[in-house]
C-alpha cells in the first residue's frame, strides 16, 4: 500500500465525511472504466468515475512480505459499463484495477491505495464478483516447464505438430436441434463416439460467431454437451468448426494421433504409489517402462 502524502492526510482530518472510494478498471484492450460508491460523477486521474453503479468493494489487508494480498470487488451485471457476455468472453481477464481514496468534494485530492490484477470471476443472481490479485500473485505462476506424465502443449501447437486442419481430426457441421449447453449437430456422423471430447469448438455463424467453447462430450448422433452455457442462444442453423479433443495422455496421443514422437510428457515416470510403496511379493521392480 502507497502511504498516505501527508498534506492530503491532514486534509483528511478535517474532512473525514467527504471520502469515498473509486475503481479504474483497465482492461488489456485499452478500454478503461471508472465507478464510484459516492452519489456523483467523479473525475479521477483523468478518468470519469460512474456513480451508484452497484459496486462495492470487500475488506483488503496488505502485508510486508511475498504473500499475496487479497480482495474482491461487486457489481451488477446489469451495468451498462459491465456487460456479461464481455466477462464471459473474457475481456476483463487480467485487467489491472486501480483503488482510490478521495475526498469527493475535491476529487484531485485523492491517493492511490492500491494497484491489483483481475484474477477468478464469478457470476450469480445478476451479479458478479471479481478477485483482486496484488502484483505478488505473479511470483505464484509456473515458468518453464513441469515435469509430469500427461503432455503439456496444445493440440496443433508447435510443440505438439499435429495438423489441426486434418480431416481426421476436424470438422464443420450445423445445428439440428439446440438446448443450454447442449445440442445436436449434422455433420459429425463420420466420426466416433467421444472424438470431440475436450476438443476445442469455434462458431463460424450464429449469434455466438467468433466464440470458442470446450467440449465436455461428443456423444453418438452427434450431440454435443459443452462446458460452458453460451453467451447467446444458440439457434438451429447455427454453424460451428470442432477439433478432435487430447486428454493429453500417452496412451491417446499414440492411438490417436500417431504422435508419440512429439509428446512433451513423461509417461514412464513413477508415481507416488511406486516411489513409496513397501517392497512386498506381488509387485514387480523389473525395470520395464511403465508405458509399453
Amino acid at each position: 500500500m502507497m502511504p498516505i502524502p501527508q498534506a492530503l492526510e491532514s486534509h483528511l482530518q478535517g474532512v473525514v465525511t467527504t471520502h469515498c472510494f473509486v475503481w479504474i478498471i483497465r482492461r488489456q484492450d485499452g478500454s478503461v472504466l471508472g465507478f464510484t460508491d459516492h452519489d456523483r460523477r467523479l473525475l479521477v486521474s483523468g478518468v470519469t468515475c460512474e456513480p451508484q453503479t452497484g459496486m462495492t468493494g470487500s475488506e483488503a489487508s496488505t502485508a510486508l512480505g511475498l504473500s499475496v494480498d487479497s480482495a474482491e470487488i461487486e457489481g451488477a451485471l446489469s451495468s451498462l459499463a459491465i456487460d456479461q457476455a464481455d466477462i464471459e468472453r473474457g475481456l476483463y481477464d487480467d485487467a489491472t484495477v486501480e483503488t482510490y481514496l478521495v475526498n469527493w468534494s475535491s476529487p484531485q485530492d485523492h491517493v492511490l491505495l492500491r494497484r491489483s490484477i483481475i484474477g477468478k470471476i464469478t457470476y450469480a443472481d445478476g451479479k458478479f464478483t471479481a478477485e483482486l490479485k496484488s502484483s505478488a500473485a505473479n511470483l505464484d505462476k509456473i515458468h518453464g516447464r513441469r515435469v509430469m506424465r500427461n503432455c503439456d502443449a496444445e493440440l496443433g501447437d508447435r510443440r505438439c505438430g499435429v495438423n489441426t486442419g486434418d480431416p481426421r481430426y476436424f470438422a464443420e457441421a450445423v445445428v439440428v436441434a439446440t438446448g443450454d449447453a447442449a445440442f445436436l449437430a449434422s455433420g459429425l456422423e463420420g466420426f466416433q463416439s467421444h472424438w470431440f471430447d475436450n476438443g476445442r469448438l469455434t462458431w463460424t455463424g450464429g449469434a455466438n460467431a467468433g466464440k470458442v467453447a470446450i467440449v465436455v462430450s461428443h456423444a453418438p448422433a452427434g450431440h454435443i454437451v459443452l462446458r460452458d452455457i453460451p453467451a447467446d442462444p444458440v439457434a438451429v442453423g447455427d454453424t460451428f468448426c470442432v477439433v478432435a479433443g487430447c486428454d493429453k495422455s500417452f496412451a491417446q496421443c499414440r492411438a490417436k494421433f500417431a504422435n508419440t514422437v512429439n509428446f512433451r510428457g513423461f509417461p514412464h515416470l513413477p508415481g507416488n504409489d511406486a516411489a513409496y510403496a513397501y517392497v512386498n511379493s506381488d509387485a514387480e521392480f523389473d525395470g520395464e517402462p511403465l508405458v509399453p
